[in-house]
């Protein structure tokens, strides 16, 4: 049978699996056995087994759950509620000041979170009711949160990047320095936004709150755990101290002695968050191997190889498979969840694109941002549904819904803005190196 009728079969597969309700992972490794039963040998399914191994016992995957153990510790405590509160101070001088204080909350708790729905579920208890009482409009109120959370895969440490490096083998911490400016600059597109929205349709009830200097300075004493832990974190990567696996085990650990004597944690917190922490492990584990078998198997049947040599062949413009592959993670982040899309997709999309001739670590950030964009696709979302659980009543889903869409269209800008100037991505890791 020819190559691509193979591709085609094995996709089919898969898409069938996923629509009856199997989970991704399952689906993966189920697809993958099939194909190597009947079209490669039944004696390479020990190839499973050895993948299992492989991927487990790796080094680099010790950073995925210290890192998701870190964000579960910090999203456990008062840490999200600290940092908006610090943030409406210091820009209380804004228009539409908790909105943009909004955005700076997500952009640091981003920093030591790794998690989008986890920033925009901690950031959001807080902030929507805020907004709320003070005449914001709903939709503005619930976008910006559902956007600002966003970013909390994208600034490092971030575990969609551990996956990206682990599939790609490209290297964690530099995909964690790509990631920071195009992060920063992202939230200061959502900042100039509300500004701007502020602008054309200013709320209704200003706020009448007096913040004193002593009253900023003061708020920053709930601020200084996101900061030592960013610090530690990226600190004693680039100073050359620690790997990213040591950073990530340090980071866990200076998490535990933070947030363990902070409001909302104690032991009883602190046994919710390991569970939590073991559950999205696991999850993420099977995810990864069975992933990794289907990229084999990929690889075993010449799809990937082949589809390189066509694409050249036909000479198709490398920017149109890029284009084309950044709008099929769009439209499958309202459908699938970040992680599942990225190892559905990058065993056969990532050598096609570095065959191609693209950075690496580019292809991260931008794979990254277009699942970020995903994240906040009405109408399913996973942001969507974070923040149905956490905001006011009042707010049904089609609020959410539609607040999310113009933040679409500013990320989307940040998309493009990172695909035209890849300097943006590659510059800092670059120096770093």
């Amino acid at each position: 049978m020819e190559w691509y009728w193979l591709g085609v079969m094995m996709f089919a597969i898969l898409v069938a699996f996923i629509l009856i309700g199997v989970p991704v992972a399952f689906a993966l490794g189920l697809t993958g056995s099939i194909m190597v039963y009947f079209f490669l040998s039944p004696n390479m399914l020990f190839q499973l087994a050895r993948i299992s191994f492989d991927v487990a016992s790796t080094h680099l995957f010790i950073v995925a759950p210290l890192f998701i153990l870190m964000a579960g510790l910090v999203s456990q405590s008062d840490v999200a509620e600290r940092a908006f509160l610090a943030a409406t101070k210091w820009l209380n001088w804004l228009p539409a000041p908790l909105a943009i204080s909004t955005v700076a909350a997500t952009t640091m708790f981003s920093a030591i979170s790794g998690s989008s729905p986890a920033t925009a579920a901690a950031i959001g208890y807080t902030s929507v009711p805020e907004m709320l009482k003070h005449g914001y409009d709903k939709r503005l109120s619930v976008g910006v949160v559902a956007a600002g959370g966003t970013l909390g895969i994208l600034i490092p440490p971030s575990v969609v990047m551990i996956i990206f490096g682990i599939i790609t083998e490209t290297s964690i911490g530099a995909l964690f320095m790509a990631g920071l400016i195009p992060g920063l600059m992202l939230s200061g597109l959502l900042m100039l936004y509300v500004v701007l929205h502020s602008k054309r349709y200013p709320i209704k009830r200003r706020e009448t709150m007096i913040v004193t200097w002593a009253d900023r300075f003061s708020s920053l004493s709930g601020v200084w755990p996101i900061a030592l832990l960013f610090i530690t974190v990226i600190g004693v990567i680039y100073s050359g101290i620690a790997t990213p696996t040591e950073a990530a085990a340090i980071g866990a650990s200076a998490a535990v002695l933070l947030t363990l004597p902070r409001k909302g944690m104690g032991l009883t917190g602190l046994a919710r968050v390991l569970v939590r922490a073991a559950q999205t492990t696991s999850m993420i584990m099977f995810l990864i191997i069975c992933g990794s078998f289907f990229g084999f198997v990929i690889s075993m049947l010449g799809i990937a190889h082949e589809t390189v040599a066509l694409l050249i062949a036909a000479e198709i413009s490398p920017w149109s498979v890029l284009i084309c592959y950044v709008i099929i993670l769009i439209l499958l982040g309202c459908l699938i969840d970040p992680a599942s899309m990225m190892v559905i997709t990058l065993p056969l999309a990532f050598p096609v694109l570095s065959g191609l001739g693209f950075d690496p670590l580019w292809i991260g950030v931008i794979v990254t941002i277009a699942v970020e964009i995903g994240m906040i696709t009405p109408p399913v979302g996973l942001n969507l549904f974070v923040l149905q659980g956490v905001v006011p009543k009042e707010v049904t889903a089609k609020d959410i819904a539609l607040g999310a869409l113009p933040f679409v269209l500013v990320l989307i800008l940040g998309l493009v803005l990172v695909m035209v100037f890849p300097g943006l991505a590659t510059w800092l890791p670059s120096m770093l190196r």
